[in-house]
């Protein structure tokens, strides 16, 4: 009778074990945060009002927004990249940071990467 008890003790514990591997596992993708700075703010903003850093490049190259609106810069590249114009600067942007400004005035705002300044774009505010 023990036998039989150990026996069905061994076999519902091994289906259980079986069960447990089989259950899908959620998993979570982080995402990188950056450190808000000055004249930035950590919101996302609408894939027409964004500018990635890849290659060691700004894309786009340059980019019209209406004002008002939010502009952020994404850093993809594995080096890190800024964002300077007019007395701004975002800072050092490692690889997935990102930096936001929002333009409240009109008009064409030159800027650069001041580590590599090479790196060109424009921004023009309507």
């Amino acid at each position: 009778m023990k036998r039989l008890v150990l026996s069905t003790s061994l076999i519902v514990l091994l289906a259980l074990a079986l069960v447990a591997c089989a259950a899908p596992m959620a998993t979570a993708t982080p995402t990188p945060a950056a450190s808000p700075t000055a004249g930035s703010t950590p919101t996302a903003a609408a894939s027409g009002d964004q500018v990635t850093i890849s290659g060691y490049a700004f894309d786009p190259a340059t980019l019209t927004v209406a004002v008002g609106t939010t502009v952020t810069w994404t850093n993809v590249d594995t080096v890190a990249h800024t964002v300077v114009f007019d007395g701004f600067q975002s800072g050092s942007l490692a690889k997935g940071a990102t930096y936001s400004h929002k333009f409240d005035t009109a008009g064409t705002y030159a800027y650069v990467c001041s580590v590599h300044p090479s790196m060109k774009g424009t921004l023009i505010v309507k």
